[in-house]
């Protein structure tokens, strides 16, 4: 068997999330027998037709380990997106993580905007009226719930 590298060294905790509709966050953790030079880097690609990419904007911790990735002008496909997070050390081979992930999955909703509220206190009513937020992914008219809350002062 190929040597995978040394058990406990790759990444834990990775997760990602979507917001303010086209930004990206992905954060993990150092493994933890990872040694202590062990730098780590990600790579992902959208969809299989897509080159894959290395992060381009790394969040580093106070010993400039990378520990995230900032993505801008992300797109939502149809396809889940792969991610791959391998590691260097001087003292030894670190091993990959890797997963896919469905991104419409992890897209942190925009709220509506645009909220208006007219209230008629002759007939005793009001009528609350929004568009709809920003949507990164394709499926834009569908599944959307919301919620109001009326509190009366």
């Amino acid at each position: 068997p190929v040597f995978a590298g040394m058990n406990g060294s790759a990444i834990e905790n990775f997760s990602c999330v979507i917001y303010n509709v086209f930004l990206m966050n992905c954060t993990w953790q150092a493994g933890r027998d990872a040694p202590a030079d062990t730098q780590y880097f990600l790579y992902w690609q959208n969809s299989r037709d897509e080159e894959e990419m290395e992060c381009e904007l790394y969040i580093k911790d106070e010993n400039c380990r990378n520990m995230g990735c900032i993505f801008q002008n992300v797109s939502i496909g149809t396809e889940k997106a792969y991610f791959l997070v391998n590691g260097s050390s001087k003292d030894s081979l670190i091993q990959f993580y890797d997963e896919y992930i469905d991104l419409y999955k992890i897209e942190k909703l925009m709220p509506p905007s645009n909220i208006t509220v007219n209230c008629d206190e002759i007939k005793n009513d009001c009528i609350i009226q929004w568009q709809q937020p920003q949507i990164s992914h394709s499926k834009r008219d569908r599944c959307f719930k919301y919620e109001i809350n009326v509190k009366y002062k």
